[in-house]
């Protein structure tokens, strides 16, 4: 086979990463809206930018609990994600490379094969987990043995050491902590303190996004964060969309008395670094877990002594949680205290932790080996779902 191209759909729980190897990925998200002032109508991917009021939107997801379960919702969403309208593919004439959750349920890697070769007529199919396409662009980079990757994304946040480039399965921990926890977390807090804001997931996030920080120093921070006044680094004002003048809000200095500002603020304090916090510490939202950097440690305590030196010096982190201002600065600072003097610490964070998974496939499909782990459509009628097992045993 000699196709140029590959088409690659990095399918994550709260978006997509898909495109063809030669061209740059898009985000999709993962899930249709629904608006209370546009009922009838669904938005899917990039249609939400002719949603008249994104306020009080509503998502019908695919995934709970980070595993695909809504099967009509995933395949409409796929469906725009091949048209015309988005990304275009032949299935015909490229191969897919399709990302899934680790240790996914066999039903659902089942039905995913089904729908690739029934009825998207897929001639070459590779079912991965997004890890493993992760720890093959760090290894293609770094040319090192041994990677302990961390994906920290929307449901949760996985822990995986690699070791010569396959996973240590007994190593694998995961935590119940990802971007959705953090999102209703901080819902939560404004509505409490502040604006009820339970149903607004879609600009809470963006808040989240827009605002939060990891804090290096949790308790120095919370002294300025009581502080009154010019003292008060941290405070600032979010400035929420109105939908008419402005589509997504912003973070401002704090609106002083005399200001006439039109737009509706919430005040942001301390929740701007006590909310990635729960990363680090998921037992302030009553999950029994530890945090990231001692799960890091805690995996790499379970793999085989001789390969601990080298996963401790390759650290790779990505996911939309990555992108907290930072993130990788707390996780490199607390696994080098809690790691042994004489080891070398190193912990990178990818350029870009949305799509570095995607980017992953794009060099994995350069290697002269990729077909022999992919399935042809032939394959799987002579053969069928057992052999899919086999193929792609995750």
């Amino acid at each position: 086979m000699n196709e140029t191209a590959c088409y690659i759909l990095d399918n994550g729980a709260y978006t997509a990463k898909v495109g063809l190897s030669s061209m740059a990925p898009k985000i999709v998200p993962n899930c249709i809206m629904k608006a209370k002032s546009e009922r009838r109508r669904p938005f899917i991917g990039s249609q939400i930018e002719e949603c008249r009021d994104a306020s009080g939107l509503f998502y019908i997801l695919p995934f709970q609990k980070g595993f695909l379960i809504n099967w009509d919702t995933q395949k409409t969403v796929w469906d725009y994600t091949f048209s015309k309208e988005c990304c275009p593919v032949n299935f015909n004439e490229t191969p897919l490379i399709v990302t899934e959750p680790l240790f996914n349920f066999h039903s659902i890697q089942e039905a995913m094969t089904e729908i690739f070769f029934e009825e998207y007529e897929c001639q070459s199919l590779l079912r991965i987990n997004s890890t493993d396409l992760a720890e093959y662009h760090y290894r293609k980079v770094h040319k090192n043995e041994c990677t302990v990757v961390v994906d920290s994304g929307y449901s949760f946040t996985y822990i995986v050491p690699y070791i010569n480039g396959k996973k240590y399965k007994n190593g694998i921990r995961r935590i119940d902590v990802g971007g959705k926890v953090l999102t209703n977390h901080l819902k939560e807090i404004l509505s409490y303190r502040q604006l009820n804001v339970m149903e607004e997931g879609y600009v809470i996030n963006q808040v989240k996004e827009d605002s939060c920080f990891v804090s290096q120093d949790f308790m120095g921070d919370m002294e300025i964060a009581r502080k009154k006044g010019s003292e008060n680094t941290i405070v600032k004002d979010y400035v929420l969309p109105d939908y008419t003048t402005l589509r997504r809000g912003y973070l401002r200095d704090i609106v002083k008395p005399d200001e006439d500002l039109e737009q509706q603020t919430i005040r942001l304090n301390n929740e701007r670094f006590s909310i990635p916090e729960l990363l680090f510490h998921p037992s302030d939202v009553g999950v029994p877990q530890m945090g990231i950097p001692e799960a890091i440690i805690h995996s790499i305590d379970l793999c085989p002594e001789k390969h601990k030196e080298s996963l401790l010096e390759n650290i790779i982190l990505y996911g939309g949680n990555a992108l907290f201002p930072g993130f990788r600065d707390k996780v490199y600072n607390e696994v080098r205290a809690f790691a042994l003097d004489h080891f070398d610490v190193n912990v990178s964070i990818a350029d870009n932790p949305i799509t570095y998974a995607w980017e992953g496939g794009k060099h994995f499909f350069r290697d002269p080996e990729f077909y022999s782990f992919c399935m042809t459509k032939e394959e799987y009628e002579e053969e069928g779902k057992a052999l899919a097992f086999e193929r792609f045993d995750i």
